[in-house]
């Protein structure tokens, strides 16, 4: 298995984790589900999640907060596979991107904040 299959593999279940957080938080915030289903936030390359335009303090905080649990989630799962944490982030956004829904906002390899659409979206080259 190359490295690449390794950290993606490791990156899904890292996901899963990450994400069951999402809804989790969704159900506990009516912001984060508001924001999400608005536009505020999106999914980064990166594995993190994004402001799309202006923000506030209240958003960025919860933006803050999502992100610090991933990061936690990525920095353990990246160690436990050998892999660096910046690679197991990519991996995981390459996910996090495949999994938005119609209508939810993504970054797009250019680095533009794109709105899902029905098909699927525009994920980077390298994703696996």
């Amino acid at each position: 298995m190359t490295m690449r299959n390794s950290v993606w593999k490791a990156a899904t279940g890292a996901m899963a984790l990450a994400l069951l957080a999402t809804p989790a938080q969704a159900q506990r915030d009516p912001a984060y589900q508001a924001a999400r289903e608005s536009g505020q936030v999106g999914e980064k390359m990166d594995g993190y999640l994004g402001i799309v335009g202006a923000s506030n303090p209240t958003l960025q905080a919860l933006v803050d907060d999502i992100n610090i649990r991933r990061r936690a989630v990525y920095a353990q799962r990246a160690q436990a596979e050998n892999a660096t944490l910046e690679e197991y982030a990519f991996t995981a956004g390459c996910l996090a991107i495949s999994r938005t829904t119609q209508g939810e906002m993504y970054q797009a390899p250019d680095g533009s904040w794109q709105r899902r659409g029905a098909g699927a979206p525009q994920r980077d080259p390298r994703c696996p």
